[in-house]
């Protein structure tokens, strides 16, 4: 699997790029810039990229733009971002693009390798990777009359791990309960949400991300 890397500070760059040959993805391009990044997504169209969100020369959104722009030249390029805060504008102007996988981790709350590894497999096959606390950062905004503000509290916890990418059974086994119950629960998070019933498996997704723009 092939993956462009964007990552300014260099110690981590290079971890990164060690940690990723070691479980077999080919790091084709592992950039510190903005600039780079744009050229390096558009030259190798890799099958993920891992961005960190600030990067030179401004330091305030470059990485971020920089794949968001590259996504209008591949469509449904999956990205999985990294960053040390949650950019809430930003995560939303990524996350609104229903086209292909995305992924949103916190950098200080990447400690287990494993979860990692996967979160990068689970965006590259098209699919989400939501750090919790973005997930909760994103609903908190939305107020009572808005689509998300008619879900019970119990339906915000199954959307919310519905967007970390977990499956009905782990969520049934996150918060103790069956997984019919939990079927349940993401049948009427689509009612509510107004998405109709569709054979794509992306109706997870958009249940998670159809109103983040308010």
């Amino acid at each position: 699997m092939r993956v462009v890397l964007a990552e300014d500070l260099a110690l981590l760059r290079d971890g990164l790029i060690r940690l990723l040959t070691a479980y077999d993805f080919d790091v084709v391009e592992a950039v510190d810039n903005a600039p780079s990044l744009l050229r390096a997504l558009i030259t190798h169209r890799p099958d993920v990229a891992v961005i960190d969100v600030r990067l030179p020369p401004t330091f305030t959104d470059e990485g971020l733009r920089a794949a968001i722009q590259a996504r209008t030249e591949i469509p449904g390029l999956p990205v999985l971002v990294l960053s040390q805060h949650v950019e809430q504008l930003y995560a939303r102007e990524l996350l609104s693009d229903r086209a292909g996988g995305v992924g949103y981790l916190l950098k200080d709350r990447v400690s287990h390798v494993g979860q990692f590894v996967d979160s990068v497999r689970r965006v590259a096959a098209g699919g989400t990777a939501m750090d919790p606390e973005v997930v909760s950062r994103l609903l908190a905004r939305h107020s009572a009359d808005e689509p998300l503000g008619r879900l019970t509290p119990r339906e915000r916890e199954v959307l919310s791990l519905m967007a970390e990418g977990r499956s009905n059974a782990a969520i049934a086994s996150r918060l103790f309960v069956t997984e019919k119950a939990v079927g349940k629960h993401i049948n009427s998070i689509f009612g509510k949400l107004d998405l109709p019933p569709s054979e794509d498996d992306n109706r997870r997704v958009l249940a998670a991300l159809a109103y983040l723009n308010g």
